[in-house]
């Protein structure tokens, strides 16, 4: 369809979280230089932005940049009881049958953790949509996750992904042990107007494709219909080259956006 009319080897605006598509912006650069620091100095990290702003792609990028030293546990849906958080981080560590029993499995994954140091590993745990964690008690077990240590360096870091309102639930007085754990915290915003066009352009080239396919007039309308949230760009670019192709278009200008944009939910 599109792909071979306009040169793509592949889609450029995949909603799928693929590090090589991760447009590094000046938040994005940033973000993932914060989380690197926090994985070497083994702590806790808050990753807050809109939905659809590359959080979750960032966490994978920080997964290939770090490379085999250390092992990552990501949880993308923390609705969960203590226990079956617990069970999931043991199960992750290649615990074969996690414990039910609160005082076994902390046996079972301090074991496991220990076993990781040992091969010269550091386990990352990954906790993304954390705003929908349903209770206090998971966050006390993060923060007691970090008691995981030697003498001179923790055995495990905890990166905390999440809407906004993640820091304003954290932020309660009765999170204040769970505040003093965490080492750094950082808000992902949407791109620039200057941004949304390097985006566009960058996505397009990694796909195969050239840069230059949007004019300045249409990505100022994407810009606008989307507020510069990524995830937004991608339905709204997609289905501006699906119609581009339809009418035999070699460019997307202003006029397309215009055509398209009371007909898809962005």
């Amino acid at each position: 369809m599109y792909k071979t009319f306009y040169g793509f080897r592949e889609k450029p605006f995949s909603k799928t979280p693929d590090p090589r598509f991760l447009y590094m912006s000046v938040g994005h650069r940033e973000a993932l230089a914060r989380l690197q620091y926090v994985l070497e100095e083994r702590e806790i990290a808050i990753l807050t932005g809109e939905i659809g702003c590359g959080k979750t792609t960032i966490s994978r990028a920080l997964m290939d940049a770090m490379g085999d030293v250390y092992h990552f546990c990501f949880i993308f849906n923390p609705r969960l009881a203590a226990i079956e958080f617990l069970r999931v981080i043991a199960a992750n560590l290649g615990v074969e049958k996690p414990s039910t029993a609160k005082d076994f499995l902390l046996g079972e994954i301090t074991q496991a953790l220990y076993d990781l140091h040992e091969n010269g590993r550091c386990l990352v745990v990954v906790v993304d949509e954390a705003q929908l964690i349903p209770d206090r008690e998971i966050f006390d077990e993060i923060r007691l996750l970090t008691n995981f240590q030697l003498d001179d360096q923790n055995l495990l870091s905890i990166i905390i992904m999440g809407q906004p309102e993640l820091r304003r639930i954290v932020s309660a007085p009765l999170f204040e042990p769970f505040r003093q754990r965490v080492a750094m915290t950082y808000h992902l915003l949407p791109l620039t107007l200057e941004e949304t066009q390097e985006y566009l352009d960058f996505r397009m080239t990694v796909a195969g494709g050239c840069a230059g396919l949007f004019a300045p007039d249409a990505v100022q309308r994407i810009y606008e219909l989307t507020g510069g949230v990524p995830r937004k760009i991608n339905t709204l670019a997609t289905n501006a080259l699906l119609t581009g192709f339809a009418k035999d278009l070699a460019w997307i200008d202003a006029s397309v956006i215009e055509d398209i944009k009371n007909e898809i939910i962005i």
